[in-house]
């Protein structure tokens, strides 16, 4: 089960017209892309993708990107919320799981893995599963190693002395306690989990009924189990990625806000990379839209199309502009004499003449006029009334035109 019902509120604009796991990341991919990756490479084909918010786009794409034979009994489907339950919407994650046990009860599986469709990252689930199945718990709940210092920025699991057992789950406290063999780290919530069925259907049923629950996986489920003993934790930093490397073991990042967005992305681009798109022997899928090449075109003085530090996407034409650390996605034209520095270009963007982009990300779509700034003055952004994150990051939402005088409209 894939939990893929979030606003993704603090991504905004991006997630004005979307679901958080639709927003587009790496130029080519979805969000949701890497969860599905992670359990499709490993095997794991009958996954349901459970849905709410503004959740079109992302049932396109699931359904476009990621329709398997059915043959051997494989899918991915998108399950929006039904009521199946009364009339009434899913009210957190939990009680997502809960109006849809239908689906548990027609597979009858053992175990179940349930993800988060939000982030990004590289997994093999089946040596959590297997860690899962041998330690006899009700749920392994996996982990990243951070410093002790950043224990307020996540759900912190603290463990017995066998650095497995789950004796508390605090969300973000100040007075983290750390790990037996690193007490200077400790273990943040990654928001994956594979729960014995059984007891995932047990422990959801009794949550359902109680009126104080916020019904959210992480925030009440897990610490009910906890609080039984039942709990275990499964150190992700253990986690042996074919084809990875030193470098990007262990790479796990929420890019829930413009600026870790913004980041992540910037990650990919630089020389050499934490996170390693060119992983073939565990590869990121997604469907590749039907485009042509990309095009460099037109070499003269002043005057010349080329692309530095950067990603470019299948279909982008870069005529006669400069391109410098940058992502450019499908589609995406940049006309001649246009700067484009340390910026991020969804699909079908068009940057028209002599206008200057720096460090901005623009949604789907976006036309920025002849002669256009942005995100040369922040100040100017605001006032046009487009979104300047805390890290001074212009984001222009999808379809936007951005005019050299009187701005986004």
């Amino acid at each position: 089960m894939v939990l893929a019902g979030g606003e993704g509120k603090r991504l905004a604009p991006l997630t004005l017209d979307r679901a958080k796991p639709a927003v587009p990341f790496g130029g080519m991919y979805r969000l949701i892309d890497f969860a599905l990756s992670n359990l499709v490479n490993a095997g794991y084909r009958r996954i349901v993708v459970l849905t709410q918010y503004k959740s079109h786009s992302l049932d396109r794409h699931i359904a476009t990107t990621w329709s398997l034979s059915p043959l051997l009994g494989n899918y991915i489907a998108p399950v929006p919320a039904q009521m199946r339950r009364g009339p009434r919407w899913f009210t957190g994650s939990a009680d997502a799981i809960f109006q849809n046990f239908n689906l548990l009860y027609d597979e009858k599986p053992d175990h179940v893995c349930v993800f988060g469709a939000d982030h990004v990252y590289r997994m093999d689930p089946r040596q959590m599963v297997q860690q899962h199945v041998e330690s006899g718990a009700a749920v392994s709940v996996a982990a990243l190693r951070v410093p002790i210092a950043q224990a307020d920025q996540f759900g912190v699991i603290e463990t017995g002395e066998d650095g497995r057992s789950i004796k508390a789950f605090r969300e973000k406290p100040n007075d983290a306690i750390g790990l037996p063999d690193a007490p200077d780290q400790v273990f943040a919530s990654m928001g994956n989990y594979v729960f014995t069925a059984d007891a995932l259907i047990d422990t959801v049923a009794e949550d359902a009924q109680d009126e104080t629950s916020n019904h959210d996986v992480g925030g009440d489920i897990i610490p009910l189990l906890v609080s039984r003993g039942l709990a275990q934790v499964y150190d992700f930093s253990r986690n042996e990625v074919p084809g990875a490397t030193d470098r990007d073991r262990g790479y796990w990042r929420d890019v829930g806000t413009i600026d870790a967005f913004y980041d992540a992305h910037m990650d990919l681009i630089s020389v050499h990379p934490v996170f390693n798109l060119y992983n073939r022997e565990w590869p990121i899928l997604t469907w590749p839209e039907p485009l042509p090449p990309a095009k460099f075109v037109f070499a003269e003085e002043g005057r010349t199309g080329h692309a530095l530090d950067s990603m470019v996407c299948q279909g982008v034409v870069i005529s006669g502009a400069e391109v410098r650390r940058s992502v450019l996605s499908p589609g995406a034209h940049v006309h001649s004499y246009a700067q484009v520095e340390d910026s991020i270009l969804m699909q079908g963007t068009q940057i028209g003449r002599n206008a200057v982009v720096r460090r901005a990300i623009l949604d789907k779509n976006v036309r920025v006029e002849p002669g256009a700034e942005l995100g040369v003055d922040p100040d100017a952004d605001r006032e046009r009334g487009l979104h300047v994150s805390a890290g001074g990051v212009v984001v222009v939402g999808k379809g936007q035109t951005l005019s050299a005088a009187v701005g986004a409209r």
